[in-house]
């Protein structure tokens, strides 16, 4: 399993961008599919982003074509890019990482970042 920190959070105005940064100790991250949640108070986590070892990636509608996922093996971190930020992004964004063929009872989680979105 991976040890996860997220790094990156922050006040951001309406329009503006964020960079996430996910970064992942442990031993082969590179096999690890990686994932992007958000979380606000009182609602279920929501998925945002996922990226596969093979680095396809997929997004939620709400956010697609605004954010976008990227990994770097050589430094066991994975990258949410945030642009054109709205309020309703306003959450804690946490980072998950997946084995292969795991059936998730061992996902890990990082312990979330803090993005706020306001003028």
């Amino acid at each position: 399993q991976l040890q996860l920190v997220e790094f990156g959070g922050g006040l951001v105005q309406p329009g503006g961008s964020v960079r996430l940064s996910c970064v992942a100790s442990g031993s082969d991250f590179s096999i690890y599919a990686m994932s992007w949640y958000r979380q606000t108070p009182g609602m279920q986590r929501e998925f945002v982003a996922g990226i596969t070892s093979g680095d396809l990636a997929n997004y939620a509608g709400s956010v697609k074509g605004r954010f976008n996922i990227s990994r770097d093996n050589t430094k066991g971190t994975v990258y949410l890019q945030m642009n054109n930020l709205k309020p309703e992004d306003t959450a804690v964004y946490l980072c998950r990482s997946r084995r292969p063929y795991s059936d998730g009872r061992d996902d890990s989680w990082g312990q979330g970042t803090q993005v706020t979105v306001s003028s």
